[in-house]
């Protein structure tokens, strides 16, 4: 059984007048200790896959299977449930508070789980900053961290739950190219070492080609599912080229209605 399987989904936002298709027909399974890069132009759906399976949102319509269980027809709550028990969120801009300790954030998802004492929590939150190389910056504040420093205990703090599945959202976005380097070897490491599952939204071509599969979206459908990284470059380097073929078409069609 996949631990992850969404069968003909869509989602479709209702604008008054006008119905966006952010997603149409996208059906994909993802194995348990997979890593996967979800690549594709701006506005080509890979956003709104993301929060379909980080249980952020529901499809309009269609089967999204976490573990086996049924989450497209789950309540908000049974969501959050679900979510905060399998999942954990790595974000560009890293989301830490300005004026606790790294130890403090990562602790920060445990304050809500019952039947964890101080002691516990306090360790585990060590433990997971030891993971990610900080265990000599547990009592920095973001603001006395490098960038990368901040990512890893954004990372830590994901991990805090013991979650199955780690979802990063441009993890690497506001990095330098050598930090970003840096904490895709982590994602690897995480990845082969623990046995977590990844799955990365990104831009950078660099950072996809890390993953053992790729997935590629574009105008809200999958066009291309890959182990080949190659292959998935041509996919999206050909519809890039088709696109831009036919707006220079378009323009050339205008310029000659002026003359």
């Amino acid at each position: 059984m996949a631990l992850i399987e969404i069968s003909d989904v869509w989602k479709i936002y209702d604008l008054g007048e006008v119905k966006v298709e952010a997603l149409c027909e996208a059906s994909l399974k993802i194995d348990e200790g997979e890593y996967v890069a979800l690549i594709g132009p701006s506005g080509s759906g890979k956003s709104t896959l993301m929060n379909t399976l980080g249980c952020l949102d529901r499809p309009t319509r269609g089967s999204y299977r976490l573990a086996g269980e049924e989450v497209a027809t789950m309540s908000r709550d049974d969501r959050a449930g679900i979510r905060n028990r399998r999942i954990g969120f790595v974000f560009q801009n890293f989301n830490l508070l300005a004026r606790t300790s790294a130890l403090e954030n990562v602790e920060l998802p445990l304050l809500y789980a019952k039947n964890i004492s101080t002691t516990a929590r306090r360790r585990r939150a060590e433990e997971m900053l030891t993971l990610v190389g900080l265990g000599d910056r547990m009592d920095h504040h973001p603001g006395q961290l490098s960038g990368g420093q901040q990512q890893r205990v954004a990372i830590a703090r994901a991990l805090i739950n013991d979650p199955a599945i780690l979802l990063g959202d441009e993890p690497t976005g506001n990095l330098d190219s050598k930090t970003s380097f840096e904490i895709i070897e982590l994602f690897r490491q995480l990845n082969e070492e623990q046995g977590l599952t990844i799955i990365l939204v990104t831009h950078d071509q660099e950072v996809a080609r890390h993953a053992n599969r790729t997935v590629v979206l574009r105008d809200g459908r999958i066009a291309a599912d890959t182990g080949d990284f190659d292959q998935a470059l041509q996919s999206l380097h050909s519809h890039q080229e088709v696109r831009s073929e036919v707006s220079e078409r378009s323009e050339g069609h205008e310029s000659l209605e002026g003359l």
